[in-house]
C-alpha cells in the first residue's frame, strides 16, 4: 500500500525550506534548502558535515535508538574513520551501508536529501547555531537575537537579529 505524502514549505532566512511527512507522524525537513543558505553546491555542505566524527556519532545513536534494522557494524566502520582527513561520507552512502531511515535521498524535480526533523535541527545548528533554540519554540512571542555582530543582516522567520549598540542605544522594535 502507497503512503501518503504531505509536504509543506517554511520559509527562512530568505530561502524557501521543504518538508514531508509520509506518515503524517515524522516530519523530513530538506537539508538540501537548508545547505543553500551557505553554498550554491548544498551537496558539498551536506557530505562536509557527515565527515564529522561528532556528526557520526549523533547519526548513530539516533538510528540505533529510532530503527531497528540498523546495521550497527557498518556504522562502527564509519566510526572510526571519522575524522580523518581522507574519509569521506555522502548521504547515499550513509544510508545504503547502514540501512538508515533518518535521511533519506529523494531523486526527481522536488529531490533532495531530506532528514527528519530532530536530526535536521541538528544540522541546522551546523550551519547557524544561535537559530536552533529559538526555532524550537513554539509560540506567538517575538525573538530577537541581540550580538556584537553590526554586519549580520540576516533575519528568519520569527527571529529578529539586533546589533547589540541598536540595542542598547534606541528605540530597534
Amino acid at each position: 500500500m502507497s503512503k501518503k505524502l504531505a509536504k509543506e514549505t517554511i520559509h527562512a532566512k530568505g530561502i524557501e525550506i521543504s518538508i514531508y511527512s509520509e506518515d503524517f507522524h515524522n516530519e523530513y525537513i530538506s537539508l538540501t534548502d537548508i545547505a543553500r543558505y551557505k553554498s550554491d553546491d548544498p551537496f558539498i555542505v551536506i557530505n562536509n558535515w557527515m565527515r564529522g566524527k561528532d556528526t557520526i556519532d549523533f547519526l548513530g545513536l539516533w538510528e540505533q535508538l529510532q530503527n531497528p534494522n540498523f546495521k550497527p557494524i557498518e556504522f562502527d566502520r564509519f566510526r572510526k574513520e571519522a575524522g580523518y582527513n581522507a574519509f569521506t561520507l555522502s548521504p547515499k552512502k550513509w544510508i545504503d551501508h547502514t540501512n538508515a531511515i533518518g535521511i533519506v535521498s529523494k531523486s526527481g524535480r522536488y529531490g533532495g536529501i531530506f532528514a527528519h526533523s530532530d536530526i535536521a535541527f541538528e544540522f541546522a545548528s551546523w550551519i547557524s547555531a544561535e537559530f536552533k533554540p529559538l526555532l524550537m519554540v513554539k509560540d506567538n512571542y517575538p525573538k530577537y537575537v541581540v550580538s556584537m555582530d553590526e554586519n549580520f543582516k540576516d533575519n528568519i522567520e520569527g527571529v529578529r537579529h539586533v546589533y547589540l549598540g541598536d540595542f542598547i542605544t534606541s528605540d530597534w522594535i
